[in-house]
């Protein structure tokens, strides 16, 4: 079902994609970034970064925040869904390439879709759970993969960790869209989730006195790019088109992913990230393309598939 003009809607593909190539960027630039500051650090100037964005933005009145009443609620998912997805996934990265974090996360899609079906009590489709068992084996042999070789790194294992809490935090700050736009909902949720990072921060200042112009830049880009930008095109995406049709775009997410950590860090697959990967995508596709459920800001029922890096 379309939610707008068909030229408004070709216009938020044009969103999706810019929001698929800057979340598809992250992981290589998180994972450059991680050359040089810990996890922690990383996602804390990130973040740190975004917020005041968002901050500005608010203040000349682009984005309207929640209602006070909202913001307990905002704090426990932007710690869930904001600072222990990003840890998880920072420090899973430590071990593990830039390609092979984006497999295991692109699994968000399938396993948001389940919670949500969970949570309003529908039953799942054997199909669903046929989906949920191919991506879950191919992302397993992902990350158990070093080299060309089964490697059990338990450190890698946090991105299933990152999974899940991304995919609480899309199902849970649902009904908050009854009262703000998801894009005051996920700046919220951004600004809270920072102030889970600052324990992290203690030793920041002599890094950024330490680190070269092209290492402050690629945390600069993944403020303002993935974080910013991703944010601001995935919701007017989402507002304007349908959101099975728009989430369709993210399968893609691990093969970018991929190409750009090529690219950029010289990072080549091996068969056991490509073999996983496409398990995966497959298991995720099947997972998703038959579960639905109803978003509180439409009427239609619509495929939740929100990943982020």
């Amino acid at each position: 079902m379309s939610t707008g003009k068909p030229g408004t809607e070709r216009l938020a593909y044009v969103a999706a994609v810019i929001t698929l190539l800057a979340w598809s960027s992250s992981y290589a630039a998180i994972a450059y970034g991680l050359q040089v500051f810990t996890p922690g650090e990383l996602v804390l100037l990130r973040f740190a970064m975004a917020s005041v964005c968002l901050l500005a933005l608010v203040v000349m009145g682009f984005i309207k925040l929640p209602p006070p009443r909202d913001w307990p609620a905002l704090f426990l998912l932007g710690f869930i869904g904001n600072t222990l997805y990003q840890l998880c996934l920072c420090y899973s990265m430590t071990r593990r390439s830039a390609g092979a974090a984006a497999v295991v996360i692109s699994m968000i899609p399938g396993v948001t879709s389940v919670l949500a079906v969970l949570r309003l009590k529908e039953r799942l489709s054997p199909r669903a759970i046929v989906g949920m068992g191919i991506a879950f084996a191919g992302t397993l042999l992902v990350t158990l993969g070093r080299g060309h070789e089964l490697h059990p790194e338990p450190m890698a294992l946090l991105a299933f960790v990152a999974v899940v809490c991304s995919s609480v935090y899309f199902v849970w700050q649902k009904p908050l869209f009854v009262r703000t736009s998801p894009l005051g909902v996920s700046a919220a949720s951004i600004i809270a989730g920072t102030l889970g990072f600052i324990p992290f921060g203690l030793h920041l200042p002599e890094k950024l006195a330490l680190i070269s112009h092209a290492q402050l830049f690629s945390v600069i880009y993944l403020a303002l790019v993935p974080t910013v930008v991703g944010f601001l095109c995935w919701s007017w995406a989402l507002s304007r088109a349908p959101a099975s049709r728009v989430s369709s775009f993210l399968y893609l997410q691990p093969l970018i992913a991929c190409a750009i950590a090529w690219a950029w860090l010289g990072e080549i697959p091996t068969w056991l990230t490509v073999a996983g990967g496409s398990l995966a995508i497959v298991g995720v596709v099947l997972a998703t393309s038959r579960i639905s459920f109803t978003m509180p800001w439409r009427k239609a029922p619509v495929v939740c598939a929100e990943p982020e890096a």
